[in-house]
């Protein structure tokens, strides 16, 4: 008797775990609000430095523009390194994980996989274009104002990324709970 009731009751547990973590990913509230929060971490870490450092070097200049340029070029160093350490595995891992995603999403038709690819694509994206300014700042041996303006334009196409990324993942995930949902015959 007591196996039956711990037996029930880690069924329960599990029930109620995967009602929280549905794997249904559209219709998920966790999903959302992951993408939402992933996003506005993206714009406001621009290479790994907070945009408000930015602002702060803009608007008043002298020692809080030498911690801004301090921190861009800690950071573009750093993932200098990263790419000339690791760079072909790391781009050579990231196309083979896109690719999983984008055969278990849209041919095998696992809502999961296609939640992770409009996750993780465009973020992708922003891997490259980061590691991109980071060379444009180092070969340029950015300061003062152009840095600032350089940081500004990556943090403007990052939005611009996560904005159409945004709108892509939600006309999808409409279209799946719409397709999928209790309206669908």
């Amino acid at each position: 008797m007591r196996t039956l009731i711990s037996d029930e009751h880690a069924l329960d547990w599990y029930q109620t775990l995967f009602e929280m973590i549905d794997m249904r990913s559209f219709s998920n509230l966790w999903f959302w609000i992951a993408l939402a929060v992933m996003w506005s971490t993206a714009s406001h870490w621009v290479l790994g430095v907070p945009f408000d450092m930015v602002l702060r070097a803009r608007r008043y200049g002298g020692e809080a523009q030498a911690d801004l340029e301090d921190m861009v070029r800690i950071n573009v160093n750093r993932l200098l390194y990263i790419s000339q350490v690791s760079g072909l595995w790391m781009l050579g891992l990231g196309f083979f994980v896109l690719t999983t995603l984008v055969l278990l999403g849209f041919v095998y038709d696992i809502e999961f996989a296609q939640a992770l690819l409009l996750l993780g694509f465009p973020m992708s994206l922003v891997g490259l274009l980061s590691l991109s300014t980071a060379r444009l700042i180092r070969m340029e041996g950015s300061s003062g104002d152009v840095l600032q303006r350089r940081l500004m334009r990556h943090r403007l196409y990052t939005q611009i990324i996560g904005m159409v990324a945004i709108f892509v993942t939600a006309l999808w995930g409409m279209y799946q709970n719409l397709n999928l949902g209790p309206l669908a015959g």
